[in-house]
């Protein structure tokens, strides 16, 4: 391996061999997959030829919702750890749920392949760098980081967005606004969630079954039982987990006491090795684990066949030897059942209904909000084009993660604190995502019926009556999905009961069943060994032991009716026969139905990108005011010794092509500022304040490169090369508008405090017109001089209404005692406020 930590190759630091660690762990993987690939193969085709299933559902369920759909694009900074610089790219989120980063907007739009793809499974949205700073500072061993360590890079901003996996690379983000922030974190995080749940398709009733045992197996194997957090992505992703899991540790206690330098660097440079590492063991596990699945898929057509015409041989012999096996292990099972987990059951089961039930509530709440929406268009005559942009945005409302993100949080209050030492839950959150991705399939199976059933009436009874249509089909839809969300929720506390319960009663009784198993074989046709596994019968009898109690706590929940939890039988599963007819039907285009086009900037604007159209679920972002700069590519010191030397700020890039145009565009409408190009392409701009006219002048001559801007203020060169849309300079545009209301206030503070000046300078005037004039030698006396003051009641002498300046308060005197003191104007200033 290659990779370098400085000039020193990651190939030397490791004293043993990640290559040969995953061959070894893949060989071993291999072995059980081998062995739970015909096991799973058996009761797939047991279950295809005697039938049976679950209850049916009462709403529609659409196969490939997002067909022609992305996510959500936009820009963030991201920092770059090659030359510690935060730079502007434009992101796009397809449908895959991958993030596309882009050299600039215009690179996507003509289908140029994306600079950076991230796959998400694995990792932590994180919104701050306080949490980053908590998994960072105990990522290596025997190290104790200071409280308020500073991390190794520095945010240009103070609304980070951090991706953090606990084996490959980071990566880092920053928005300029709150708003931007929350959309951001919030993508990301549904990014994450649909990444971790993809891999795994349960329509593979061969392959996910006999992958997932082997994972467990193997795990158990090394003495793992509880549930597993990094059970998430694609097969080779999971694969490559489950080697680091073991490798990891082993190469941090290895290497970790050799990193020399600084806190932040030998964390950087830990990272460093981890992630080269990481991509060594995933290269591996890809390539073998497509191998292994080939064999065996090769293998697949002749074991069928062995299997359909020996199938009620092979059933009889297991059920003889499961009940040699079942008189082993029952009693004792029963025992620790008795002792050690029936107590258990029902704050297990009530910890998990609350925050459930409340996100599922949460769902049918927003849905409803929705339809009252379109409702609420229809009463005031906003016509079928306001309909059509209402039905579009509604058709992605599940997708959108924006708006279901209140029902994601509902969940996230899981806690199963007090269980997780007996029962070896790691973590909630196995149990938090697995919920997440049931309410988003619920919100959409109620969408999409909503759907079908307006469109059905609308065809059938025209437009007319357009309130009450919608109304009945709403009550429709949100009968159903009481029931399907009762039902949902009963089988997934059932999953999760079992989840918890299983891997405990069985890492307590394999120590004294396991040695007995063996002796079990001897009872199984050698033509039929591959089918039987005696240790996978032994966890059935396990699993049978328990299961009674589990659904009779889950059922006593919903005869009483907690949580809204309905009983089986309450509704018959063939109350609305006809309605899954139009399951089969295609999607609504209510746009192309009603002729509405989209605006600009709504949930489903769209975008362009290689070559064709897709609807965007998330809107864009803008501020109030101006637009973000969605095409600059710029560049900000990120690095704790860059902000030591020069002021934090974003600086152009000299090899965006588009980058003078984009500027020039950026800046006219903002700021007035002359900017004269030289012959070389460099600019020459002083402040504005010393220019003529105030406007932008650009030469048609501009070549197409980017132009340094040094800003000159108070005849000081700034130390840092800014850019009209750097974050500092756009928030100091959102600060300078407060600040010129504030300035606003003050003017007419100062304005109201000269008008009393003047009322009061007037009524002294009066008052002495008034008075009796002094008769001196028969001649009256002579007016008051200039600037002279004439005393009041109050003891204070009020100016005369004539002054060298009107505008300015001069001092003025108090007559306290007859001694005349001076006044300062800014203590008259506060006395008049």
């Amino acid at each position: 391996m290659k990779s370098s930590l400085g000039n020193f190759p990651i190939s030397r630091v490791c004293f043993f061999s990640p290559a040969a660690r995953t061959r070894d762990a893949m060989k071993e993987f291999g072995d059980v997959y081998e062995q739970q690939y015909a096991v799973a193969l058996f009761n797939s085709v047991r279950y295809e030829i005697e039938g049976g299933g679950g209850t049916q559902s009462q709403l529609l369920h659409r196969k490939d919702p997002l067909a022609g759909r992305s996510i959500f694009s936009g820009n963030l900074f991201q920092y770059l750890e090659e030359n510690r610089k935060w730079r502007n790219r434009f992101v796009s989120v397809p449908n895959s749920y991958n993030i596309n980063l882009y050299e600039s907007k215009t690179a996507h739009d003509r289908g140029l392949h994306p600079k950076v793809t991230i796959n998400c499974a694995g990792y932590k949205a994180l919104a701050s760098m306080e949490e980053y700073m908590e998994l960072i500072n105990n990522s290596l061993p025997g190290i104790k980081a200071k409280v308020g360590n500073h991390p190794f890079i520095k945010c240009a901003t103070q609304f980070p967005l951090i991706l953090w996996h606990p084996y490959a690379h980071h990566h880092y983000f920053c928005v300029m606004t709150e708003k931007e922030h929350k959309k951001w974190h919030a993508v990301l995080q549904d990014c994450v969630r649909h990444s971790n749940n993809a891999g795994l398709s349960e329509d593979c009733t061969v392959q996910t079954p006999a992958f997932t045992d082997s994972v467990r197996l193997h795990r158990q194997a090394k003495g793992h039982y509880g549930t597993w957090d990094m059970m998430c992505g694609e097969p080779p992703q999971i694969l490559a987990n489950l080697v680091m899991e073991t490798l990891h540790p082993e190469l941090r206690n290895v290497i970790g006491p050799r990193l020399k330098g600084k806190l932040q660097q030998r964390q950087r440079n830990w990272m460093l090795i981890s992630d080269a590492v990481y991509k060594q063991v995933l290269s591996q596990t890809t390539g073998q684990y497509e191998a292994l699945v080939e064999a065996c898929e090769a293998q697949k057509s002749p074991l069928d066949a062995r299997l359909r015409t020996d199938m009620d041989q092979i059933i009889t012999s297991k059920e003889h030897v499961n009940s040699k096996i079942r008189a082993l292990v029952l009693p004792k099972a029963e025992q620790l059942l008795r002792t050690s987990v029936q107590p258990y059951i029902s704050s297990i089961l009530e910890a998990l209904m609350e925050p459930t039930s409340r996100g599922f509530s949460e769902v049918r709440d927003v849905f409803f909000r929705e339809l009252v929406e379109i409702s609420k268009n229809s009463i005031n005559g906003g016509g079928k084009d306001k309909l059509g942009e209402h039905m579009e945005r509604l058709s992605m409302l599940a997708f959108h993660p924006v708006k279901m993100q209140s029902c994601y949080e509902k969940v996230e209050e899981l806690n199963l604190e007090g269980l997780q030492q007996r029962f070896d839950v790691s973590n909630p959150s196995v149990f938090i995502s697995r919920a997440q991705i049931l309410m988003r399939e619920q919100m959409d199976n109620a969408v999409y019926t909503f759907e079908q059933l307006l469109n059905q009436s609308l065809e059938a009874q025209g437009e007319e009556n357009m309130v009450k249509t919608i109304q009945r089909c709403q009550d429709r839809v949100l009968k159903k999905y009481d029931y399907d969300s009762s039902t949902v929720r009963k089988k997934f506390f059932r999953e999760a009961l079992l989840q918890i319960i299983i891997p405990y009663m069985l890492q307590q009784l394999s120590p004294s069943c396991s040695p007995e198993l063996p002796r079990f074989k001897e009872l199984i046709f050698e033509d039929f060994s591959r089918f039987l596994l005696v240790e996978n019968m032994f966890e059935e009898v396990v699993l049978q032991s328990v299961t009674k109690d589990i659904m009779m706590a889950v059922k006593e929940a919903a005869v009483q009716r907690r949580h809204n939890l309905y009983r089986d039988s309450i509704i018959l599963t063939n109350s609305d026969p006809n309605l899954h007819l139009l399951g089969e039907t295609p999607g609504v285009d209510w746009a192309a139905k009603f002729g509405g086009e989209e605006p600009d900037g709504s949930v489903e604007a769209e975008e362009r990108g290689s070559g064709r159209r897709r609807k965007q679920v998330v809107s864009m972002i803008q501020l109030d005011g101006f637009t973000l700069p969605y095409e600059s590519c710029l560049e900000v010191p990120g690095d704790q010794e860059d902000e030591e030397e020069e002021e934090l700020g974003l600086h152009e890039d000299p090899k965006s092509p588009d980058s003078v145009n984009e500027i020039r565009d950026l800046i006219n409408p903002v700021v007035e500022v002359v900017l004269p190009v030289t012959e070389e392409g460099k600019s020459d701009v002083t402040n504005g304040t010393e220019q003529t006219g105030g406007t932008i002048v650009m030469e048609d001559g501009v070549q197409e490169e980017v132009t340094h801007v040094t800003t000159v203020v108070d005849d000081r060169p700034r130390k840092s090369l800014r850019d009209k849309t750097s974050p500092q300079t756009i928030l100091k545009q959102l600060v300078g508008s407060k600040k010129q209301e504030v300035d606003k206030e003050e003017a007419a503070i100062k304005n109201a405090i000269e008008e009393i000046e003047i009322a009061v300078r007037e009524d002294d005037g009066e008052r002495v017109a008034e008075e009796p004039a002094a008769e001196s030698d028969g001649e009256s006396s002579p007016p008051p001089v200039p600037h002279s003051r004439s005393r009041d009641d109050s003891g204070f002498q009020s100016p005369t209404n004539e002054g060298p300046d009107d505008g300015e308060l001069q001092p003025i005197t108090n007559g306290l005692n007859g001694a005349d003191k001076v006044v300062d104007p800014a203590e008259v200033e506060v006395i008049l406020a």
